[in-house]
């Protein structure tokens, strides 16, 4: 077995894991209306079909002040448990194991009846939550009680007890948010009474032979929080109250620091998971940024934790653990860690899926079926959106050619895979090579297609997924030869001076920026590097484990410029795009918008914003400034009379939006 360790059973003493993987709790919006479950069971199935050993739901409420925003998931009353009985029912039948995480949102619920240990409000909600009593924190263990054995009257396995991330239990925790003198403040002893109380009296709820996972934050990342020697004394208690594993939390919500984001260190956080180690005789799990079997195994070898708990990667293949144990690993679908379909999804009130894989929480509606007439098709364009299209047309049994001018695969993704902290990208290029051959995909690179050979082929249809061109700028000097466009850049390698200007601040101008200041190699790679840039300190020597933030110097001077009135930037990923800002700012990055640009000549880019005018002397102007569809051979075959269908970027040109062009490319290729 490649991987002896994350395949190694674990025995609870009740019951025995068939493995050492924890899919995670990742809440995908299902969970909220009970006309959802049945997909959401389908969605559970598929990854217990996968071979995961244990399962986490995404938060449910245990009561209405719980609540993450108005009328979620919740189980809190006797007619709540028939739904979730589809979840458990639709788990056990493929052999998986499955617990409710019990989430109550705390001060960052998003509603007014929010509560917390103090009336401080969160600076990620807009609401001020009102001071539980005495008998209102009692009230609120009662309901964690309730929704534990309403839970195990469900046929779930166990529960999780939510105690990290900021939540109300891990409010209860810091000093920062918990500002009583009463039974449940004041002292370390006395602000953890909660947590204990919840976990103990659950357990006697429950009985002996129920999953109890108590997720704890190891590392908060705000200012006044729990020491490491408070954090060790609660999970001491916690395993005295009857808890079965303890599962790692990183980071609080309103962190200055990333700690999911592609572009930190695969399994940065598991060192505080290793550093309990010894303190607690319970299995410890540990988490975040572990994505691939090598990374889990290494850690399971080298005793870092009993488990790795994984949410997203498998949001991106539900067979992650089946691969793992064949030995096919080279063909898992990597979790790159974007947030763009997930969380992204679940802050827009809209439903998680995922880039890579378009079907996670679609199951029941984005069936892969085989054809019963297989037809012939060319695909034009081995981007994001063909390489979608190919590999699920030949799934279903259909001959598929895969036609591309490049010399690789990988369009876009290989302008990504270079900037710094997206070098995940290099496993999804991995990930689609290996389904392209082996589902039979004729693939031709370093061809043209044209509409006359298209034709004499004789194909079926033809799927155009030809991408874009980039815009140009159109001012006097702007045909200059310092005047560079992000593909000039990223994909050809062109030299660039000292002193830069970024004509176009969206998601590709933020990338190309941060691909000119950071020095090679990316923090990405280097734990140490990334550590010092964002102030983490994993020794836990201050509260909250903050240290001072020490970025590098920037590699290039660079000036980063938009039209639109206002900060660039406002219009990137809601979960990611504060990172992207951060690190500009870190590195001495000068935004501007509003900016009228009016030539390029001798002394440098001659720029207005508002009534005031700059020169800007650099000795480059990259120009990120949007992208037309490329057309042309669509327009070519649909009036030749062929049958055409365009996908990606040859259909929207808006951003490079991968998410898009591999959903578009999967859904029509479902279909077909």
């Amino acid at each position: 077995m490649d991987y002896p360790h994350l395949f190694a059973p674990l025995d609870l003493g009740f019951a025995v894991l068939p493995n050492r993987v924890l899919m995670g709790s990742m809440h995908t919006g299902l969970e909220d209306r009970a006309r959802d479950y049945a997909r959401l069971a389908a969605y559970f199935a598929e990854r217990a079909r996968g071979g995961v050993g244990l399962m986490v739901t995404g938060g449910i409420a245990p009561n209405v002040e719980g609540w993450l925003k108005p009328f979620a998931g919740r189980l809190s009353m006797p007619w709540h448990v028939a739904r979730h009985r589809r979840l458990t029912g639709a788990v056990h039948a493929e052999g998986g194991r499955l617990c409710l995480q019990i989430l109550h949102g705390g001060r960052y619920a998003y509603h007014p009846l929010s509560v917390a240990p103090s009336r401080i409000k969160s600076p990620i909600t807009p609401f001020t939550p009102r001071a539980l009593t005495a008998r209102g924190v009692e009230r609120t263990i009662d309901a964690f009680v309730s929704c534990a054995k309403l839970a195990q009257d469900a046929g779930y396995d166990g529960v999780e007890v939510m105690g990290s991330e900021g939540y109300l239990i891990n409010q209860f925790l810091a000093a920062r948010t918990n500002r009583r003198d009463d039974a449940w403040g004041g002292s370390a002893q006395r602000r953890m009474r909660l947590a204990v109380e919840i976990v103990r009296r659950t357990r006697a709820a429950v009985g002996e032979a129920f999953i109890i996972i108590y997720r704890l934050s190891m590392l908060d990342l705000v200012d006044d929080a729990q020491s490491w020697d408070e954090i060790v004394q609660l999970a001491r208690a916690i395993e005295t109250a009857g808890a079965t594993l303890i599962n790692t939390g990183i980071g609080w919500h309103e962190a200055r620091v990333p700690t999911i984001v592609t572009s930190v260190p695969r399994a940065a956080f598991a060192a505080l998971t290793r550093k309990l180690k010894g303190e607690v005789g319970l299995p410890l799990v540990a988490t975040n940024r572990i994505n691939m079997p090598e990374v889990a195994e290494r850690l399971l070898a080298d005793g870092s934790a009993d488990m790795v708990s994984m949410a997203r990667p498998l949001l991106a293949d539900p067979d992650w653990v089946a691969k793992a144990r064949s030995g096919r690993g080279d063909r898992i679908n990597t979790c790159i860690a974007c947030n763009q379909a997930c969380l992204d999804h679940v802050f827009e009130n809209r439903t998680a899926s995922c880039l890579v894989n378009p079907r996670a929480c679609r199951e029941t509606e984005l069936a892969i079926r085989p054809v019963a007439q297989p037809r012939r098709y060319a695909v034009v364009g081995a981007g994001p959106a063909g390489l979608a299209a190919a590999a699920t047309l030949a799934e279903r049994g259909h001959r598929v050619t895969l036609i591309e001018r490049a010399g690789a695969i990988g369009g876009q993704f290989n302008l990504a895979k270079r900037i710094p902290g997206k070098e995940e990208f290099h496993e999804t290029l991995r990930y689609f090579g290996h389904r392209l051959a082996d589902t039979g995909v004729e693939i031709r690179l370093g061809t043209s297609a044209t509409a006359a050979a298209l034709r004499t082929e004789g194909f079926d249809a033809v799927v155009v997924a030809t991408g874009v061109v980039p815009r140009r700028l159109s001012i006097p000097g702007s045909d200059d030869p310092r005047v560079l466009s992000y593909l000039d850049v990223l994909r050809d390698g062109v030299p660039v001076g000292p002193r830069v200007a970024i004509v176009g601040a969206g998601g590709i101008g933020f990338d190309v920026a941060e691909f000119l200041v950071e020095p090679a190699p990316s923090p990405t790679t280097d734990l140490a590097r990334w550590t010092r840039e964002w102030g983490v300190d994993l020794d836990h020597a201050a509260r909250g484990g903050l240290a001072p933030a020490r970025p590098e110097p920037p590699a290039r001077a660079v000036w980063l410029l938009q039209r639109t009135p206002g900060a660039p930037g406002r219009r990137l990923n809601k979960t990611t795009g504060w990172v992207h800002r951060a690190t500009l700012k870190a590195k001495r990055v000068t935004l501007l918008g509003g900016v009228a640009y009016e030539r390029i000549d001798a002394d440098g880019l001659h720029i207005r914003v508002g009534e005031e005018k700059q020169v800007l002397a650099v000795d480059h102007v990259v120009v990120c400034a949007g992208q037309e569809p490329d057309r042309r051979l669509a327009d070519e075959l649909i009036a030749a009379g062929v049958a055409t269908h365009v996908i990606g970027g040859a259909d929207v040109a808006a951003e490079l939006d991968a998410k898009r062009a591999i959903a578009q490319g999967t859904a029509l290729a479902s279909t077909l």
